[in-house]
Formats: C-alpha cells, sequence, structure tokens
C-alpha cells in the first residue's frame, strides 16, 4: 500500500463511510448524507435474509447470523422517523459496526464512498437541518461542508445503541477496592454523558477533575494548568484521559502535541474509546499512550489508570536514582 493512502497517527484526519438516507415530502424525493468512522465499520453487505424478534420496536428489522454472530439490525430511517420514497425499489445495505466490542448492523438506503476528511473541518453539531428528520439532534456528532456546498452529518451510532438498550457502561465497583491518590486529572471527550461517567470515576479515586470537549479545549485547558502549577505540573496533573473521536482534533493529534512537548511529555495518558476495533490501541500505543481502553468497563479503567500512574512514576524514580 501507498504511504500517502495510510491514516498516520497524528494526522487529525479520519475516514468516513459516506451513506445516504432518502425520504419523500410532498412528491419531492431528498438524499440525507450521513457518515460514520471507517474504524468502527467491519464491513458492508447487501441486507440478508432477517429473523424477526417479537416484541421489539419497528425500527428493529430483525437478526442474522454473520459468520456464528447474531446481529441484529437497526434501520436507520425507521428510526429517525424518515418516510422513505414509496415507489423506488430501494436495496438495502446493511452497515455492520462494532464499538464496545459489540457488533450491530445499521440498514441504510445506499452506502456510497469512504471520505478521508481532517477533524478541524468537522465542526460541533449545534444546529441539525430539519430536512434531516425528525431525530434527536444529539445523535449528531459533527458536521462537514462537502462538494457543492452539501452537509454531511456524522451520526452517534453509540449512542443512539446505548439508547436501543444493546450497550450499558459498567459504572459498578466496590469503592473501597479503588487506590486513591491525589492531584488533577485532566479528561476530555465530546460526550457530555461520557464525560460525566469518567469525571465520577476520577472523583472516585481521589482526582481534581478538568474537562475538556475535544482536542483543542484539550490543549487550552493543558495551557491553563501549566500556568497555574509551573515547573510542579508532573506532580500536580498525574494522567490525561482522553476519547479518540472529537470534532476540531480528535484524540491521537491531541497526543501527538502532548508528548512533543517537554513540559507534558512525561505526563500519563490514557485512551478511553468507543472504537474496538484491532487497529486503534496499535495506534494509541503509537501515540505515545500508556493504554488504550474501550468504554467503560469499571474493574478495567480503574486497573489501567492505577497502572499508567505508578508506571511513570517508577520511571520518575529511576531517573532520579
Amino acid at each position: 500500500m501507498n504511504d500517502d493512502n495510510i491514516l498516520k497517527v497524528g494526522s487529525n484526519e479520519m475516514e468516513l463511510v459516506d451513506f445516504r438516507i432518502l425520504k419523500e415530502t410532498n412528491g419531492k424525493i431528498y438524499e440525507g448524507i450521513y457518515g460514520v468512522n471507517v474504524a468502527k465499520v467491519r464491513e458492508i453487505i447487501k441486507l440478508p435474509n432477517l429473523t424477526e424478534l417479537p416484541g421489539a420496536p419497528d425500527y428493529i428489522d430483525g437478526i442474522f447470523d454473520l459468520r456464528g454472530i447474531v446481529i441484529p439490525v437497526v434501520n436507520l430511517a425507521k428510526w429517525m422517523n424518515i418516510k422513505p420514497p414509496e415507489k423506488s425499489e430501494l436495496q438495502l445495505r446493511v452497515i455492520i459496526t462494532e464499538f464496545n466490542n459489540i457488533l450491530i448492523g445499521f440498514a441504510v438506503h445506499e452506502a456510497r464512498r469512504i471520505r478521508r476528511i481532517s477533524w478541524s473541518d468537522i465542526e460541533s453539531a449545534s444546529f441539525a437541518s430539519s430536512d434531516q428528520g425528525a431525530f434527536d439532534k444529539t445523535k449528531i456528532t459533527g458536521v462537514t461542508k462537502i462538494e457543492n456546498d452539501e452537509v454531511l452529518l456524522v451520526l452517534d451510532l453509540e449512542s443512539i445503541v446505548e439508547e436501543l438498550g444493546f450497550y450499558q457502561p459498567s459504572t459498578d465497583f466496590t469503592e473501597d477496592a479503588i487506590e486513591k491518590f491525589k492531584g488533577t486529572a485532566l479528561i476530555l471527550d465530546d460526550s457530555a454523558t461520557a464525560r460525566r461517567i469518567v469525571k465520577e470515576a476520577m472523583q472516585k479515586m481521589g482526582f481534581s477533575v478538568v474537562e475538556a470537549k475535544d482536542g483543542v479545549d484539550g490543549l487550552e485547558k493543558l495551557n491553563e494548568l501549566i500556568n497555574i502549577f509551573g515547573e510542579s505540573l508532573t506532580q500536580e496533573l498525574r494522567i490525561i484521559i482522553s476519547d479518540v473521536e472529537m470534532p476540531q482534533m480528535d484524540g491521537f493529534h491531541f497526543a501527538s502535541h502532548v508528548k512533543k512537548d517537554d513540559r507534558t511529555k512525561n505526563i500519563p495518558l490514557v485512551f478511553n474509546s468507543s472504537i474496538s476495533d484491532h487497529f486503534s490501541d496499535i495506534r494509541g500505543a503509537d501515540a505515545g499512550a500508556d493504554a488504550y481502553l474501550t468504554k467503560f468497563d469499571a474493574s478495567t479503567f480503574y486497573t489501567e489508570v492505577a497502572k499508567a500512574i505508578h508506571s511513570h512514576a517508577d520511571k520518575t524514580m529511576a531517573s532520579i536514582a
């Protein structure tokens, strides 16, 4: 493969599967343009024969067997309350996604292409066009312009899966078993819900928490902490917990800034992401992270955070000795 085609760690780029949802309004057909991170896509297939699930919501088309794994299929148009064209013979495609170690299929009207887009070109979804359907706007993580001034919406399929009950984060843990620390933790995540879960976990470990909504905000918060703590930064800021998928600047690009700066390069950094493919943990290590965690298992989270902090403390003592 040509090196130019490889998505490099720290490049602040992502690859999206561009897919379409059609709807009919007053006899006219409109095309909604959406995207999902390639890192969350296992494969794209034609709609297979499905087995219905009795009692399931109407937007669950059914289940099918994919090489020994039972996959539920969510009809995105139905979930988004979009009425597809009646006279059009749609050849549905199913995007098989994997995040949080769960496989889910999403039925769409067309899977068009793969796009490489810079995170800096993806704006936070502070709005959503009413033309895209009557669905919760918080399920849009970002928007970006493509050719012909059209707008592509990046869907938060993870939150859809949580809402449907397929995935629930494991947050229960005996607090007496949690190791206690002092100092500050910086956490980055564009999801307010994810930030809340991580914040509560870090506070249980004894940390004061500073929050950031993306990599750009994270660097701003980091500079504020540098100004506050000065030369004592590495003693006071004990760890950074970062999501990977974030508008403006992703976690890998953020980490590259942290690890290139002599003032911050020795601060432990742990990725906490819903992306559970076989390459992201390698990319995380290449970015300089101490661990790559899949959201959210409390026991693993506490263990890996403590391990990262102790590892850096041991290295610091060894260098002094």
